[in-house]
């Protein structure tokens, strides 16, 4: 496995952290995540959930390896110093300031472990004016202006319907880790990353930011259903549902050919992105009175295959489910759980070609790994972690 040997210290919880250890998990690395008693990863408890088991955990957090500690105890500091000497890796994605209460800054681990690279995910960065503040993932799409971009034109603004946030803030901060132990190999040192969750998202406008620059008195706004500034590109009505057409200028001809009007491809109204998305009143209804006459979404995207215009069905997520090609690519990914039986999950989205296929990995039960991860890396025998797990420091659970 690719990073077969590294070690992860994850102080992370809910998704933003989680999920960047989830795809280190997935490619080997050993992920030792620390839990806070009593409970653990408050998202033990998140929807939806069988028999105590929560399938949000459960998806964020397969083979990762559970320590649970209670922080409030004195003895509980000591422990995770020494767990930091022997890991190359330390994530965090706490609210403002914990990780300083606790004495578990970059700081203290380094001075431990100069080799170590910690990462803090966070909904405004570690340094900046905004550092005190708590944010999540709505938070943070309203901070970014995603917000604002999302949703019907003359409407209110409008989340996306996952946590992209969170999502994508995860896959920035494995980058980051990646590159920074990459440098580690060159150098012999650590380092600390400072990784915000508005920068993941602000830095994924395309033309909002340089825009207003370079064509004074453009606003960014809500584009709805279609691009404000090319057409046809946008979401269309279709025999079943919906379907997105993406036409650049010099797919306009395939267009045209397409609906069987080629004398549209020259009209004044329709010549270059600008005067066709000028026009939007009146080429959206045309196209879509064409895909009308189809029986189905399926033939009218294969006349749009033929003509060579880019296309595609809007799917739910159920309907993604039965869809040949996420099954294809292992998108979709049926593991095992232990208590929650056979679940569907998203798959793994990075294919290597030289990469061992994917353990069937599962999820921790609170606290399962105490004593082996204790033994193993810190030489703890059974006197020792039964006197931690009498004095509390050590926490068990039963999901």
């Amino acid at each position: 496995m690719i990073l077969e040997g590294i070690r992860v210290l994850d102080f992370t919880q809910y998704l933003a952290g989680p999920g960047v250890t989830r795809l280190m998990a997935e490619l080997g690395a050993e992920i030792v995540k620390i839990e806070q008693a009593p409970g653990g990863d408050p998202s033990r408890l998140l929807p939806f959930v069988k028999d105590g088991r929560s399938g949000f955990f459960v998806q964020q957090n397969r083979g990762k390896q559970s320590v649970c500690i209670d922080y409030a105890h004195p003895d509980s500091r000591a422990l995770i110093l020494d767990l930091v000497r022997h890991c190359d890796v330390a994530i965090e994605n706490f609210g403002p300031g914990v990780m300083q209460k606790r004495g578990l800054e970059y700081a203290d681990l380094a001075a431990r472990n100069p080799r170590l690279v910690m990462a803090s995910v966070s909904a405004f960065g570690r340094d900046s004016p905004l550092a005190h503040k708590t944010g999540y993932d709505w938070i943070v799409q309203a901070y970014s202006g995603l917000m604002h971009m999302t949703g019907p034109r003359d409407g209110t603004p409008h989340p996306v319907g996952m946590s992209i946030a969170d999502g994508i803030s995860a896959v920035n901060a494995y980058g980051a880790v990646m590159t920074a132990l990459f440098h580690r190999e060159r150098s012999g040192r650590g380092q600390y990353l400072d990784l915000s969750m508005v920068d993941a998202i602000f830095q994924l406008h395309d033309v909002n930011v340089q825009g207003p620059s370079l064509a004074p008195g453009f606003t960014p706004s809500r584009m709805g259903a279609h691009h404000q500034l090319a057409c046809p590109m946008g979401i269309f009505k279709a025999p079943e549902g919906y379907i997105v057409i993406m036409a650049l200028d010099l797919q306009w001809k395939n267009v045209c050919a397409a609906l069987g009007r080629p004398e549209l491809e020259h009209d004044p109204r329709f010549v270059g992105q600008v005067n066709r998305a000028k026009h939007e009143d009146v080429l959206v209804p045309l196209i879509e009175e064409w895909l009308a006459s189809f029986p189905t979404n399926a033939e009218a995207l294969a006349c749009l295959e033929r003509h060579r215009v880019p296309a595609g069905p809007v799917l739910s997520p159920l309907d993604a489910l039965e869809e040949e090609y996420f099954a294809a690519r292992g998108t979709i990914r049926t593991t095992r759980d232990p208590i929650l039986g056979e679940l569907r999950i998203p798959g793994f989205p990075f294919r290597f070609s030289d990469q061992p296929e994917l353990p069937d990995l599962v999820a921790p039960l609170l606290g399962e790994h105490n004593e082996a991860v204790l033994g193993r890396v810190l030489g703890y025998d059974a006197e020792r972690l039964a006197a931690l797990g009498a004095a509390g420091v050590l926490v068990k659970g039963e999901r």
